[in-house]
């Protein structure tokens, strides 16, 4: 029931030069599917990462905090599906650190120079045995065109893969930017159980790479939820193979640096709204913009505020211009200042709401025209300054409920 999400197609998948990618089958929670994934990368790629900021995190999070502090050049990604090793305590770092010692011994390499992730069902252990045994089978499976099978091998209760694209000139060298994200519930990245991977060719400063880490998942992943809820899990990867040619990255603020980080940003985006709109039970796709605030961070409050009532959104799903809920949303973001006069409210063109109450023009019937969209634009003019911010979301189903219910059965 995806919004708008067509199915990424292998051939549009650009390969990233010293980027190989491998994917088999261990049976962690189901037989027959593509559960595990490895990523090797090869020497002299650099890697960081941003994470979960729930503190109740699962133990891959950990690990991967861990070994990429340690300043070891990272030569592997192993991610598994089905199984969250989360809320798994001592056992579960044990069981982490276990895979990571048997992928580097098959690739001769420290195991702190691998990365493990984890999605699936929270508080159960990782069937270690089946992973490890299975490793084989996914490293004799590497081809730097995989793309599309890790995109597959990482789903939960996602109901199409989510990988994109991208390439771009910088100083005159082509460099491919490639990536894949999984999740559809338990999200709002506060970085969900979501899980992003991007790759590029590009060569790029250890130092700029990190903070470019952030600032793309700041700018994509999370401006996105589906219920609110963060994972134990989130985690969002960018890893840059420097085997372009270009000339390594090492000022930000360089013109050619700016439009690789916007091409990067792009692709996150791209990865982060596919997973709105292949939200457990999603039908509708909502942008909400709100404008007019002192600061981004109180726009991107109110934003979320309306993003996450289950009031607005279930109003949304019956295609129900019931748009007091978005004002009462807007009233509780938690502005105490805030001047209700000065709100004006839009949706899509239709203007709904002006100086505190309804604008004379605006009619149900244009809102309804409007709400029964696959695709809606909330603006809000909040009349306080000229900061802005948008959060994408989607409504909130029958299917929703019945997929979470159904989750572990």
């Amino acid at each position: 029931m995806a919004v708008q999400l067509i199915s990424p197609r292998s051939e549009d998948l650009h390969v990233v030069a010293g980027v190989r990618i491998g994917v088999a089958e261990a049976g962690i929670r189901k037989a027959g599917r593509k559960d595990l994934s490895v990523f090797l990368l090869d020497e002299g790629t650099n890697v960081a990462g941003v994470f979960t900021q729930n503190r109740f995190c699962a133990a891959p999070v950990q690990v991967c905090r861990e070994h990429l502090a340690g300043g070891r050049n990272i030569r592997a990604l192993v991610i598994n599906t089905g199984n969250a090793n989360a809320g798994t305590g001592a056992d579960g770092l044990a069981r982490a650190r276990s895979v990571c010692a048997t992928l580097a011994r098959q690739l001769g390499v420290e195991p702190t120079q691998i990365l493990p992730f984890s999605t699936g069902v929270i508080m159960e252990p990782l069937p270690v045995e089946r992973i490890e045994a299975a490793l084989p089978a996914a490293l004799a499976d590497v081809d730097p065109s995989h793309w599309l099978r890790a995109a597959e091998g990482i789903m939960t209760t996602d109901t199409l893969p989510k990988a994109y694209s991208r390439q771009i000139v910088v100083d005159g060298a082509m460099v491919t930017i490639t990536g894949i994200s999984k999740g559809a519930g338990m999200i709002r990245p506060n970085m969900a159980t979501m899980l992003g991977f991007l790759a590029t060719d590009a060569c790029i400063a250890p130092t700029v790479l990190q903070a470019w880490a952030a600032e793309l998942a700041e700018g994509s992943f999370n401006r996105i939820t589906i219920d609110g809820d963060t994972s134990t899990n989130d985690s969002f990867v960018l890893m840059a193979s420097n085997q372009a040619g270009n000339v390594e990255v090492t000022d930000a603020d360089a013109p050619s640096a700016k439009a690789l980080k916007q091409v990067l940003l792009d692709v996150a985006r791209q990865l982060a709204q596919a997973i709105v709109r292949d939200g457990e039970g999603a039908t509708k796709f909502i942008t909400i913009h709100v404008g007019g605030g002192r600061t981004t961070a109180e726009c991107r409050q109110v934003a979320y505020a309306i993003a996450h009532s289950p009031l607005v959104k279930t109003a949304f799903f019956a295609s129900d211009p019931n748009l007091g809920r978005i004002l009462a949303a807007v009233g509780y973001a938690g502005i105490l200042d805030l001047d209700q006069t000065r709100i004006e409210l839009f949706l899509d063109d239709v203007h709904v709401a002006t100086s505190g109450g309804r604008h004379p023009a605006y009619r149900e019937e244009a809102g309804q025209r409007v709400m029964r969209q696959s695709e809606i634009t909330v603006r809000v003019e909040l009349g306080r300054g000229q900061a802005l911010d948008t959060v994408w979301t989607c409504d909130l189903s029958h299917d929703y409920v019945s997929i979470n219910a159904d989750y572990r059965s």
